[in-house]
This record gives C-alpha cells, structure tokens and sequence, in this order.
C-alpha cells in the first residue's frame, strides 16, 4: 500500500504526435489520483481513469496500469521475518519466549553465523534475533513506540496483553489513535506494537 514516503507514481497521460516528434507527458499522480484493487490476490495501485478532456488527450485505460505493474512484479508474497538486534540474548530470549510467549524455531540456522541468535516464531513469519552492537541509543528516543522504527505483531486480545505487561513490570503506551493496540520495548529498547485482529 502506498504511503506518504513512497516515491510518486509517475505513468503516462497523453502522447503528442506532431509528425517526426513523439513526446510522452507524465504528471505525478496524488493520492487521490489512484485506487487500490486486487490483482492475482495482491493490492495493486490503478490510476483512476478520467475522462478525455481535448482531442489531444489519449485516455489511459486500466490494461495499461496492469502492464505497468505487470512489469515491476517480482512476487511480493509477505513477510518473511523481521530482525532484531540484541546486546544479550539469554535477556531477550526471557522477554521474547516467557513474557510474549513466541517459540523459537529450531530448523532455522542459528549456529553458522558469526554472531549468537534465534529465531521466533510470529506467527507463520518470524523475529530473528540477533546478538550484535545495537547502534541506536537508549535514552532520547520517543516514550510512544509508535513514533519510533518499529515491529508490528498482529494479536487477538489486547487486553489480555496489557494484563501480561502489567505483572510483568513492563512499561508500554496505547495507541493515540483509540484503536485496539499497545506499544512496548524489549530490553534492547527496540520498539513493537501489538495490533489487534479480528
């Protein structure tokens, strides 16, 4: 889905023929200028189609949105996992697995890299935890994780979550927007929130 720091989709409007000159005319399309609609079942952008306005305006049809997309496909399917950096793994194996409750996947590598980590599972993706220097500081960054770099675990109950986060001592915010999610840190400080799905 697109958002304010995805780079303006730009797509042919109209073509002017004046003999040996051809020129393709482009105009940054806004948010309004595009829709999103399903597409061999992922959400692809479509500009919205708009009436010719001159004899020189050529309309653009949907197929020719399709075939742009079609081009730049190269198979997004999901997430696969996020990674996360750790300054000690027993610590945030602690938070991960006894206080979030993700278990940790066994097949995945986690002894032929040069540095100790786990994976967790979230899920069908995962959380690879990684036991390197974190170059982010601990102090100065946002109380509200929400307004920091960020992790997004879907969840089904909130409320049972903050309960959890409750006994546990751990400090975390509400969304500010009233939607049913909580924000926390791990140990390290890296910011996640915990969403609430149907």
């Amino acid at each position: 889905m697109a958002s304010l720091l995805s780079p303006p989709l730009n797509l042919p409007l109209n073509k002017a023929n004046d003999g040996s000159l051809r020129a393709l005319v482009t105009k940054t399309l806004s948010k309004r200028d595009v829709v999103f609609r399903k597409h061999n079942g992922r959400n692809v952008q479509f500009p919205v189609i708009k009436a010719k306005t001159s004899l020189e305006t050529d309309v653009l049809d949907k197929d020719s949105a399709e075939a742009v997309n079609d081009k730049d496909d190269f198979g997004v399917v999901g997430m696969h996992h996020v990674g996360i950096l750790c300054e000690n793994l027993e610590r945030s194996l602690h938070f991960y697995q006894n206080i979030l409750g993700l278990p940790i996947n066994e097949a995945r590598p986690h002894d032929k890299l040069p540095y100790r980590g786990a994976w967790l599972w979230v899920g069908a993706e995962m959380i690879h935890l990684m036991e390197l220097p974190n170059p982010d500081p601990l102090t100065g960054r946002p109380e509200h994780g929400g307004r920091d770099r960020h992790a997004c675990l879907a969840i089904r109950h909130v409320s049972k979550l903050k309960d959890i986060l409750d006994k546990a001592g751990i400090p975390y915010t509400l969304s500010r927007s009233g939607r049913p999610a909580i924000f926390t840190r791990d140990p390290d400080g890296n910011a996640l929130e915990f969403t609430q799905v149907d």
